[in-house]
């Protein structure tokens, strides 16, 4: 007798609660979890940018090989390796402002990006080297010498861009990014160097010298590596802002090498 009043209680109760479960869920609509939302990033985009340089060039190897070039066939350098000395100075650091543009494309998977961008600057500058005049006494198969070493060393870069490879992380609005990749710039060079003195026997007959060497080329391509990041932000859907610093080095030409450190800001639309 109890198991059927319990039995007719909970048939009761029942219908009564199915009930009102459904009309919970009818009033809360399906549970559903939407994917996170993340600023559009991907595709392809250009811009514009205004850009502030620092370039450090070093002379202080350049005129070896040309002294080296103009002593080849003397025992005064092989014996006493006069073309080693630095007759220019190593640090030459002058400043440019210039302009430029870049157009790039990303992929987005949600808060990832992965691009790829080209970038140039036109930025002139112009850097010449700081002489420093040697002169030395020595000897070399029994000829007594007294040489002087001096030279000239001058660079002008014109302009500068880079092929990259770019990686980015979204923060809502914001997508700080790295990059990396292939450094290119045009410019002009023109090194000299000139060692002159006087070689005297033991019977201090002295014969006077003078070798004078150099190398130039005009609108040279100048490559090497470029690292660097950023911070892009999204001002609208299509457009965005940007701030960044690039560390560029170029391979060494001439036995010259040059480095540019650039401070940008820019803008640009996402297409």
């Amino acid at each position: 007798m109890r198991w059927l009043i319990s039995a007719a209680f909970v048939c009761a109760l029942a219908p009564s609660a199915l009930a009102a479960d459904l009309d919970m869920d009818t009033l809360r609509g399906p549970l559903t979890v939407g994917p996170a939302a993340f600023s559009r990033w991907a595709g392809f985009y250009a811009g514009g940018q205004f850009n502030y340089s620092s370039a450090n060039v070093d002379f202080s190897k350049a005129t070896q090989p040309l002294v080296a070039n103009s002593l080849r066939d003397t025992t005064l350098d092989s014996q006493n390796h006069v073309s080693s000395e630095t007759v220019l100075r190593n640090n030459n650091v002058t400043n440019s402002t210039g302009w430029g543009g870049f157009v790039g494309y990303n992929t987005q998977w949600q808060d990832l990006v992965l691009g790829v961008e080209a970038n140039y600057t036109h930025a002139p500058f112009s850097v010449v080297a700081v002489n420093n005049p040697i002169t030395r006494g020595e000897s070399a198969s029994g000829i007594n010498y007294t040489t002087t070493i001096t030279g000239s060393g001058s660079l002008q870069v014109t302009d500068f861009g880079s092929a990259r490879a770019r990686f980015g992380y979204v923060l809502g609005s914001f997508m700080p990014y790295g990059f990396g990749g292939l450094a290119l710039g045009r410019g002009s060079y023109n090194v000299s160097a000139e060692i002159f003195g006087t070689g005297c026997d033991s019977n201090n007959i002295c014969s006077p010298f003078d070798f004078s060497n150099a190398t130039s080329k005009s609108s040279a391509i100048l490559y090497g590596f470029v690292v660097g990041g950023g911070l892009d932000v999204a001002v609208t859907q299509n457009i965005f802002v940007r701030a960044e610093y690039e560390f560029m080095q170029f391979a060494p030409f001439a036995n010259i090498t040059a480095t540019i450190s650039s401070a940008r800001v820019g803008a640009g639309f996402k297409f």
